[in-house]
This record gives structure tokens, C-alpha cells and sequence, in this order.
């Protein structure tokens, strides 16, 4: 493993150790927390397996890393305005007129978005795909990673505790919560294909 992909996960797991740190919700801190742990342990394993270039670690771990930060503030409850106002003395709650926190719709994006580059990298290094082929396979893959994200969520509400899955799932009384989630992960990957084939 290169060097640079031994930082960047050693950055990684720095970040998960410190989000740990007075945590303020314990009751959620291992459901948020648990994949990016197994991911790590697993990482010299799977980039022995299957190598990854360094650009295309650095979009997982970008996206793990907004994961947990989302997941020490259970995503609801990410403080971006108390920062941003800290910052510029104005926040995007202001700016925009939000009433909710929408850290949760900015990681979805990501989750799209930063899909892009390793999945594309994957399917044509071992699938043999074309660009186009490349890019149908980014979008079935954040389709289908979405979904079963939020049909997990799904199943979460039913088995978990009121609470715990409110604080959980972070819908902030939205019902179109998983439709919204889904769709901005499907925008952030179209508009990075659609940029990386402009180039």
C-alpha cells in the first residue's frame, strides 16, 4: 500500500477516535460509528485484493470522513450554522431560510458524488466496462446502495426503540426524507460524470 493511502487512513482513523471524544450521543455513537470501524480494520486486506489509486481511496475516506462527523453529532444535530456564524457571522439556516439542519442531504450528495471515481475505476479496471458503461454502473450502484440504505433505516424504525431511531434516521419530521436522500445522491454522481466527461 502506497504511502499516501497509509495517510490518508491513518487520518481517517484519527478522525474516528477524536469524534469519540465526549461523545454526545452515545445511545447512536455505534450504529453511526461501526461501518467506518470495519472498513478500516478490513481496508490493508481489501486494497491488497483489489488496489485502489490514491485519488480513489481519498473519495472513500472524504465520504467516511463526513460520516462521521455526521455520526458524532447524529447528523440532526451537526452545529455547521454555530460555525459558519462563528466564521462569517452569518450561517446557510440564515442565508437560506432553513428550518431544519441539512447536513444529512449534504453527505447523501457526497455519498454520490465521491461514488464516482472509485466505482468507475473498479468496473473498468475488473469489469471491463466502457465509459458508458462505466457511468450506468455508478448510477445502479448509488441507486442501489441508497435504497438499501434507507430501507435499512426502514427496518431500524420498526425494530429500534422511538428514539433511538428518530435520533437514528434524523428524518426531522420530513416524510419524503428517503426520496430526498436518494435523489441528491443520484444528482451528485450525474453531475460529476457529467463533468468528468467534459473533460
Amino acid at each position: 500500500m502506497p504511502s499516501a493511502q497509509r495517510r490518508l487512513l491513518g487520518l481517517l482513523l484519527a478522525l474516528l477516535l477524536v469524534a469519540q471524544i465526549d461523545q454526545p450521543y452515545p445511545e447512536v455513537a455505534l450504529l453511526q460509528h461501526i461501518p467506518t470501524m470495519l472498513l478500516l480494520i478490513a481496508s490493508p486486506a481489501l486494497l491488497r485484493r483489489w488496489p485502489l489509486s490514491t485519488p480513489a481511496l481519498a473519495c472513500i475516506v472524504a465520504f467516511l470522513a463526513l460520516h462521521t462527523l455526521g455520526g458524532r453529532y447524529a447528523y440532526s444535530n451537526v452545529p455547521y450554522d454555530d460555525w459558519a456564524r462563528a466564521l462569517t457571522g452569518t450561517s446557510p439556516s440564515d442565508l437560506f431560510g432553513w428550518n431544519r439542519n441539512h447536513y444529512d442531504r449534504l453527505a447523501h450528495f457526497a455519498f454520490g458524488a465521491l461514488s464516482v471515481v472509485p466505482v468507475t475505476e473498479i468496473v473498468r479496471r475488473w469489469g471491463g466496462l466502457g465509459a458508458r458503461g462505466a457511468a450506468l454502473a455508478v448510477l445502479g450502484w448509488v441507486l442501489a446502495l441508497s435504497a438499501l440504505y434507507e430501507i435499512f433505516e426502514w427496518l431500524l424504525t420498526i425494530l429500534a426503540a422511538g428514539e433511538t431511531a428518530d435520533r437514528y434516521n434524523g428524518q426531522q419530521g420530513d416524510i419524503w426524507d428517503a426520496q430526498k436522500d436518494m435523489a441528491l445522491a443520484v444528482l451528485g454522481a450525474i453531475l460529476v460524470i457529467a463533468f468528468r466527461g467534459r473533460r
